[in-house]
């Protein structure tokens, strides 16, 4: 007998959706067939066996048809579904379409509290995946309660004690899923190969590329409060204009090989991202932790879990002063990395498919 599909929804904004996605994918059974709903389908063109793509409208930034309709107050229940926008009904349409015409075994959803209900309403499985962040709202739990399951990307020690217990009942952490798999090499080897010196303390700063890029202002303090370490700058920076360089900071910009740079590294300063925490577990570095704004305050509540794993050191905002980093930088240089390494899972993506591919039959079981 043919099984149904499962069907997946990415978030196209940023590779993280779609790369977690495509990570899980490579272990889904190969008779069980895929769909994917996505505004950004190029995101899936290397993915690992085949799937049915379904290009979404972007419904992002699309006006309401009408000055009164944009006017019209959000349901608590929801968190962003302005009236009269073609965009969105032509999105929501589709993806109700295609869930009417595919009948799927699981609707798998990365991520989006109002497709969730949707999801609901055309009683069809769902589960969604799990973020950090300030989601005890009306909204977020609804999509939770719609769900039959959610599964958590990370290890069931980073949860946070805002979330209800009825709903962690109904989680399935992974473990610290990292969809980088380009190979660990020793310390010495990496430097080698990079060209860098063996004896120098080097520091990493993994620069965000959400927004106009990390600040650089900030890293010309590090620079100096530690004069004899290696600044290495990999990512997009934002100067203001009143910024000295130093010998001792280089930017790399953006780079294909950063696991390579991880590895060489003594101490890694970056964002609380799903992919980047654990692609610094993996690499096992100690951790200093800025968190970048996100809805929600995603990567701040991961970072305070971080912090109070003792898998990083953790700052609201960039160290401004000399005397700042000498003390962000001393506490992060005594972290046990061990602490961070073990919150990371090689085997999280065939986990997570595993368990869709049990959730599926057993929702269809038929006694």
């Amino acid at each position: 007998m043919n099984k149904r599909p499962l069907a997946f929804f990415a978030h196209h904004q940023g590779r993280g959706h779609a790369n977690r996605i495509m990570a899980i994918l490579e272990h889904i059974p190969d008779d069980r067939p895929v769909t994917i709903m996505t505004a950004a389908p190029s995101q899936f063109d290397d993915r690992p066996r085949d799937a049915t793509m379904v290009e979404l409208p972007n419904m992002i930034g699309a006006p309401s048809r009408s000055p009164a309709l944009h006017d019209q107050p959000t349901p608590e229940v929801m968190h962003c579904v302005p009236l009269g926008v073609e965009e969105m009904r032509q999105h929501m349409g589709s993806i109700a379409e295609t869930l009417r015409k595919a009948d799927p075994a699981l609707f798998v959803i990365d991520v989006s509290a109002e497709i969730a209900l949707l999801s609901r309403i055309m009683s069809v499985p769902a589960v969604t995946i799990r973020m950090h962040g300030d989601r005890e709202d009306v909204g977020h739990v609804a999509g939770y309660e719609a769900c039959v399951a959610m599964l958590a990307p990370f290890d069931e020690r980073m949860e946070q004690a805002s979330y209800p217990p009825r709903l962690r009942d109904r989680t399935f952490y992974t473990g610290g899923l990292c969809t980088t798999r380009a190979p660990l090499l020793d310390k010495g080897k990496a430097r080698a190969m990079l060209g860098l010196p063996e004896d120098r303390t080097m520091t990493l700063v993994i620069a965000g590329g959400g927004g106009s890029g990390t600040p650089y202002a900030p890293l010309t303090v590090a620079a100096r409060a530690e004069p004899e370490t290696q600044w290495l700058v990999a990512g997009p920076v934002h100067r203001e204009g009143h910024e000295t360089d130093f010998g001792n900071l280089q930017e790399l910009g953006w780079i294909d090989n950063l696991t390579d740079y991880l590895c060489a590294a003594d101490r890694v300063i970056a964002s609380a991202g799903d992919n980047t925490v654990h692609e610094i577990a993996r690499a096992a570095k100690p951790f200093l932790c800025i968190p970048e704004w996100r809805y929600f305050d995603e990567q701040q509540a991961k970072a305070r879990e971080l912090e109070r794993l003792g898998a990083a050191t953790y700052r609201e905002t960039w160290p401004a002063s000399i005397p700042e980093w000498q003390r962000a930088l001393s506490e992060t240089d005594a972290l046990d990395a061990g602490v961070l390494a073990s919150l990371h899972d090689d085997d999280a993506a065939r986990k997570a498919a595993h368990w869709l591919e049990e959730q599926a039959t057993r929702l269809w079981a038929v006694s």
